[in-house]
């Protein structure tokens, strides 16, 4: 099916074939998301961002893939700037900003607000994260820098570490590699456990998951370690945070006893739960995930507002 005008609120709008057809874009806009080649099918096509939450990597990699497909701009980064801070909705925002705009990429600190985003617009809306909810094109460059690696995302072992409970990532990727037969190993503090009614759910839809508290243990024989931060920001009481925080560091020493070809991930930004001296071993794959966003996104965004174009099959 053709994604062009359709809304990105969970990775649940996408079929597995229709990921595979992202992923086999993706890759051929790598030499454009690098500057070698140039092309422009977003030329008079205007994006809004709509980040009522700090990003950088997310809201950065957004705008330099639009301005790489020859399109344009325009920029909420600070929502105390707009008439929200006037008292307007968030639905008449976003239903002001569609008559500006062939597209929005939101991002909000609730949960929720894509889809409300969706419904208040009448052009399509991109999920850039929803508080603990998703954050689906994330999730669409983690697969792609996990294909990268191995050339395939089938049947892999893959360690989800720490903020389970909130991160939104996580919660994403979860649900992706379920519909690609991989195994997911759970580890994280115990206050931060994937959700009991999320879990269920992807067992139901036949998601092999265990969970495994020790670290050394739960790598042995994986092939990705898929890290993130615990979200001080989501915490409803700093105490909670104060609890867990601190609870997990990788490092080199953790890393010795792995697969030779386990790869370290992790959504960024890192706040010590992965030490310095990792970047520079085979391992660290984070930074060169966080470059395949830009042609992951590329690929979504020229999909949705220009068309489907033939193309390979990621497997």
């Amino acid at each position: 099916m053709s994604l062009r005008g359709r809304d990105i609120v969970t990775i649940r709008d996408l079929s597995r074939e229709e990921i595979e057809g992202v992923l086999a874009d993706a890759k051929k806009m790598i030499p454009y998301a690098e500057g070698s080649k140039v092309a422009r099918p977003l030329e008079e096509k205007i994006v809004a961002m709509a980040f009522f939450e700090p990003s950088t990597r997310t809201r950065l990699s957004f705008e330099a893939a639009v301005h790489r497909l020859g399109g344009s701009c325009l920029t909420i980064a600070d929502a105390g700037a707009t008439s929200l801070r006037k008292g307007e909705s968030l639905y008449d925002t976003i239903r002001m900003l569609s008559s500006y705009a062939d597209a929005i990429v939101i991002r909000h600190p609730n949960e929720g607000a894509a889809a409300l985003a969706s419904r208040a617009s009448d052009r399509p809306v991109i999920n850039a994260g929803d508080g603990a909810g998703q954050h689906p094109t994330q999730t669409l460059l983690d697969l792609a820098t996990m294909h990268e690696a191995f050339g395939t995302l089938t049947g892999l072992k893959v360690v989800l570490l720490g903020d389970l409970k909130y991160g939104r990532t996580v919660h994403s990727l979860a649900e992706a590699l379920a519909g690609f037969g991989s195994e997911i190993v759970l580890t994280s503090p115990p206050a931060l456990r994937l959700p009991d009614e999320f879990r269920d759910e992807l067992r139901h839809r036949g998601a092999k998951i265990v969970e495994e508290p020790d670290v050394r243990r739960a790598i042995r024989d994986a092939d990705v370690l898929y890290v993130t931060r615990i979200q001080k920001e989501r915490f409803p009481e700093e105490s909670e945070y104060r609890a867990v925080a601190g609870s997990y560091r990788v490092d080199a020493a953790l890393l010795a006893a792995s697969k030779p070809r386990l790869i370290v991930m992790h959504p960024l930004p890192r706040a010590g739960e992965i030490a310095p001296e990792v970047d520079g071993t085979p391992h660290a794959a984070y930074f060169r995930q966080a470059f395949l966003a830009v042609p992951v996104r590329m690929a979504l965004l020229r999909q949705i507002l220009v068309g489907p174009k033939p193309g390979g099959r990621a497997s």
